[in-house]
């Protein structure tokens, strides 16, 4: 028998919120972002925004002009949280086969449901709606792939200054017939630079991609051919994953003015190195590689990375390696825009695997009770003080 894969994401999910906050909003031109005078970016922006042409990940300043009378409203992440973990509880009634992929939108099996995959969407859509007041799309067909693209499709064909509270079913069977005249941009794998290639080729729709060679695609392509050829035809055998491993974790600040401060960005460094530390100490997890992101004025971006003798969880080896990272890259007199640290290689705390651990039981101790410090009276409690020039 056929799966019955439902993908679900809610519509314009921060503004949804917001309009539960304050009904006022409701049908009217406002988005949730940064502010302008500090180089903000609209992270969602209501469907009658985007009738002006905003959208996300715009910088605020262009939407203001796009948009005069766009109404920015500062994002409040720690009330999307907890909406989203309402969200993914009510679908969890259905299945313990559910799949989170970001804060807004989540796979779900109920192959094992006896009814009509239409009726128990329809159903998921009108709950969510009545429960907590959210808008959602859902897609529905034989694997992930199919319906997140369902999805998609359900959205776009009901583009309005309403939610489009789309449901688009594909029967099984007529996967490929759904997908054939989708362009290639809309097939999982397939980004800019494969679509200037396929593009060069003559192949401008999904079905394009279907009628081509498999093994001319494999020629040019390696065994991302074999992946597009089958996609195409709508064949996806992924699983539904229920949980996920983090592969990476970083933090990262742009700043509202370019410094060529080293003190300041050497200050910054420590404060974005304790934030890591803290987080993979939360997760339960040490890393062995840390990464240093600087981008310049001119917006060019470089990356530096080191691999450590051993994993670490502690903000002040993190900081150390990220220092030392920090200072071979430096230009003087070249203004920072931004500065990031990430930690990657990530498994385990060393002594859960019995290995040795070099880091003394007086900063464990130190690092412990900084912790406890700043999750009871709030990170800026206390502060480390980062490393000076010599001369």
């Amino acid at each position: 028998m056929p799966r019955k894969i439902i993908h679900l994401d809610l519509d314009a999910f921060f503004c949804a919120v917001e309009e539960i906050r304050d009904p006022a909003l409701r049908g009217k031109a406002f988005a949730v972002g940064g502010k302008p005078d500090q180089r903000g970016v609209i992270s969602s922006c209501s469907y009658a925004a985007r009738q002006c042409g905003v959208h996300s990940a715009m910088p605020t300043g262009q939407a203001l002009r796009l948009c005069p009378e766009l109404i920015v409203l500062p994002g409040r992440h720690h009330v999307y949280g907890d909406t989203s973990r309402q969200v993914m509880a009510c679908l969890g009634r259905y299945t313990p086969l559910l799949e989170q992929i970001s804060i807004d939108e989540a796979f779900l099996d109920v192959s094992d449901i006896n009814e009509p995959g239409e009726v128990i969407t329809k159903r998921i859509q009108s709950e969510i709606k009545q429960e907590l007041q959210l808008p959602c799309s859902i897609g529905l067909a034989a694997n992930k792939l199919v319906a997140k693209i369902a999805t998609d499709v359900g959205k776009a064909a009901n583009r309005s200054a309403n939610p489009p509270c789309a449901i688009t079913v594909v029967p099984p069977g007529q996967e490929a017939q759904f997908l054939a005249p989708l362009p290639v941009s809309a097939l999982w794998g397939v980004g800019p630079k494969t679509e200037e290639r396929l593009a060069g080729l003559g192949i401008h729709t999904i079905g394009d991609i279907a009628n081509w060679p498999v093994d001319s695609l494999v020629n040019l392509f390696g065994k991302h051919g074999q992946e597009l050829a089958q996609r195409s035809r709508g064949i996806d055998t992924s699983p539904i994953t229920t949980t996920h491993t983090a592969k990476s974790i970083s933090q990262e600040t742009t700043f509202a003015k370019d410094t060529s401060s080293k003190e300041f960005l050497r200050q910054k460094l420590l404060t974005l190195s304790e934030g890591v530390g803290r987080q993979l100490r939360a997760s339960h997890l040490c890393g062995s590689t840390v990464k240093l992101k600087l981008r310049w004025s001119d917006f060019s971006t470089i990356t530096r990375q080191v691999t450590l003798p051993q994993p670490t969880d502690q903000d002040k080896e993190i900081y150390l390696a990220a220092l030392d990272l920090f200072e071979k890259a430096w230009k003087p007199r070249h203004p920072v825009r931004l500065i990031g640290v990430g930690v990657s290689g990530l498994g385990p705390p060393a002594k859960q695997l019995g290995l040795w651990y070099k880091v003394s039981e007086k900063d464990r101790r130190l690092q412990e009770t900084l912790d406890e410090l700043r999750e009871k009276y709030g990170s800026r409690i206390v502060r480390r003080g980062a490393a000076k020039d010599d001369d």
